[in-house]
């Protein structure tokens, strides 16, 4: 097939699907009202509450939400062809993920920007508060270190990727300080400037790497892990306007460049799909994903259609930075829409690649031999690229060699191909890092609500020992498990926990739509949660039987065995308290302000 059919066909679905269910849940579900004060106004500090510019929200948010899982997980999911990748990003995109982010940032901005946990706590009651606040800060946790995990192994032993990706802490540090205090609200001006820097950082990568400097900025996995914890746990204590809004909204408008720059390519050079529609791992035994693509492309794809871990974002920093309840179309729902294309374009880049190829990267050497397969085009890439890329697991390094696969087939670029391979590196560590410093910050929210409880004075928001303890004890507990993981044992784990959160999510959307009296529209919630419910319960099981009871792994079986009872716990309570509400009849007529609002 051609990646070109391919390109618009994704791209009309999308855009059709914003235009028409987005803005059908806008004005008819939800009934966004512009006229009423949101929580970043009504509690404005600086510090967490700002109001921000929808288009700089957008992009911040979309960094946030994005992490690995558009990048990765479809390219981990082309071990099953690019058909069912393609079907479910497309499909889960629209009628799933961006219902998932929209409806829970809206619960949340009407309810002063409050976490999940205290969603749950008001519309299903204070024990259902207690389980879900547990459960989402073990579940978050486990994301992080998933989320973690790609970033560690691309940049592992890389110099010029370390300096690169590094360089753009500094950066964002300055346009946070000159949007701020040196020209503030210029941000046309501000993106600019950032833009340039960090391209910088890429053109400046060759030289740093055969420098005196190059011994001092090569790190191995376990050292990478410990710097990524640090970086989450400073990024999660300085306030959102100097590092968090800047880093966020610049690397979300360098990763639509670099899409849009792909999408070009694609149109120039006009690649054949190398990996065929349907695979025959699609019945398992791949050597990448282990199991069958039922259930396992909906728990491998991740972010790319659904993602449990948008509502930490969706309930975390962003309902305390919008300006407008109008912009949560724009910021939940569309930002779930670029992240399906961006997905969409991932998996066309692994798949350009010859067959061989995207397998000898992906799987080990001991895994690959067994394939019988010869790779085609890998030692002449290798040669390119100025690396090893054989055994490189993850999906990071597949997706940094397929774009630039394609780039360099453009006439006079090939010459370019090392630039083009360490620039889509930093390209997806900017993608992760976002998350990082977002999901390590809520964490603190999160920990702060549980804690709070229990001893008042930890409640308090603008207590600094409370902003740097929790936000110690948070990038401690995420970082000893990446530390401690690999892929195998992380991603599988990683894509469970993060749908079963989206579970939980559609399960508290639903209590919110029918405590405002819209228990005709709660099928757009229920019959999404049931779908990716049921995967997530049978992939757990399939986990635990065919890969962890087998390979002696007691502590992924005991993570598994607790996230299937928090789902099953979780799905019972808010179907108890549904029926409840809609036998009792009290929200016929709702009073959406002492209800919701």
């Amino acid at each position: 097939m051609n990646s070109i059919v391919l390109v618009i066909i994704g791209a009309l679905v999308l855009v059709i699907g914003y235009r028409l269910y987005g803005s059908f849940l806008a004005a008819k579900v939800l009934v966004l009202d512009e006229t009423r004060e949101v929580p970043a106004k009504k509690f404005e500090d600086g510090h967490d509450y700002l109001p921000t510019n929808k288009w700089m929200l957008l992009g911040q948010h979309f960094a946030a939400i994005a992490g690995a899982g558009p990048l990765i997980g479809p390219v981990l999911a082309a071990q099953f062809g690019y058909l069912p990748g393609t079907l479910w990003i497309l499909i889960g995109g629209v009628l799933a993920g961006g219902v998932h982010d929209m409806v829970i940032l809206f619960a949340s901005v009407r309810q002063d920007g409050q976490s999940i946990a205290e969603i749950a706590r008001k519309n299903l009651g204070e024990r259902m508060g207690y389980i879900t606040s547990i459960s989402v800060i073990f579940i978050l946790i486990i994301t992080m270190a998933g989320l973690g995990l790609p970033i560690v192994n691309s940049l592992a032993s890389s110099p010029w990727g370390t300096f690169t990706v590094g360089f753009t802490i500094p950066v964002s540090i300055f346009i946070g300080i000159y949007l701020k205090f040196i020209r503030p609200g210029k941000i046309g001006e501000g993106t600019i400037i950032g833009m340039a820097l960090i391209l910088l950082g890429v053109i400046l990568g060759p030289t740093i790497q055969s420098s005196a400097l190059a011994p001092y900025l090569t790190f191995n996995v376990k050292q990478m892990s410990l710097i990524l914890a640090i970086y989450g746990f400073c990024a999660a204590v300085l306030p959102v306007w100097l590092l968090l809004i800047p880093r966020g909204y610049l690397s979300t408008y360098m990763k639509i460049g670099v899409m849009v720059a792909l999408v070009v390519g694609i149109v120039l050079v006009r690649p054949e799909l190398q990996m065929p529609a349907l695979t025959k791992f699609v019945n398992g035994g791949g050597p990448i994903v282990p199991g069958k693509v039922f259930p396992f492309i909906f728990i491998t794809i991740a972010c790319g259609a659904l993602s449990g871990f948008h509502s930490l974002i969706s309930t975390g920093t962003t309902p305390k930075l919008i300006a407008n309840e109008k912009d949560i179309l724009a910021v939940g729902y569309g930002s779930m829409i670029i992240e399906s294309f961006i997905a969409l374009m991932a998996l066309i880049a692994a798949t350009c690649l010859p067959t061989a190829d995207y397998f000898a990267i992906n799987s080990t050497p001991a895994l690959f031999a067994k394939l019988g397969m010869v790779p085609k085009e890998l030692p002449m890439l290798q040669q390119l690229v100025g690396e090893n890329l054989v055994g490189r697991t993850g999906g990071s390094v597949s997706l940094a060699v397929g774009m630039s696969y394609v780039f360099y087939k453009i006439p006079g670029l090939k010459g370019l191909m090392s630039y083009w391979y360490h620039f889509c590196i930093m390209f997806e560590a900017l993608f992760i890092l976002t998350t990082i410093d977002s999901g390590t910050r809520i964490g603190r929210y999160l920990f702060q609500d549980l804690f709070g409880k229990f001893c008042k004075p930890l409640a308090k928001q603008d207590s600094w020992f409370n902003i740097i303890f929790f936000s110690l004890l948070m990038s401690f507990c995420w970082g000893y498990l990446l530390c401690t993981g690999n892929i195998s044992t992380i991603w599988p784990l990683f894509g469970v926990a993060n749908q079963s959160l989206s579970a939980i999510a559609f399960a508290i959307g639903t209590s919110v739509l029918i405590r405002m009296g819209k228990r005709k529209y709660i099928p757009i919630t229920i019959i999404p949660m049931a779908f990716i419910s049921v995967a997530t319960l049978t992939a757990s099981v399939e986990n635990i039987t065919g890969n962890y009871i087998p390979n002696h792994k007691t502590a992924l079986t005991v993570l598994s065995i607790i996230l299937i009872a928090i789902v099953i716990i979780i799905l019972y309570e808010s179907i108890r308290h549904w029926i409840k509400d809609l036998k009792s009849g009290d929200y016929d007529n709702p009073q959406e302000e002492k209800i919701v609002g």
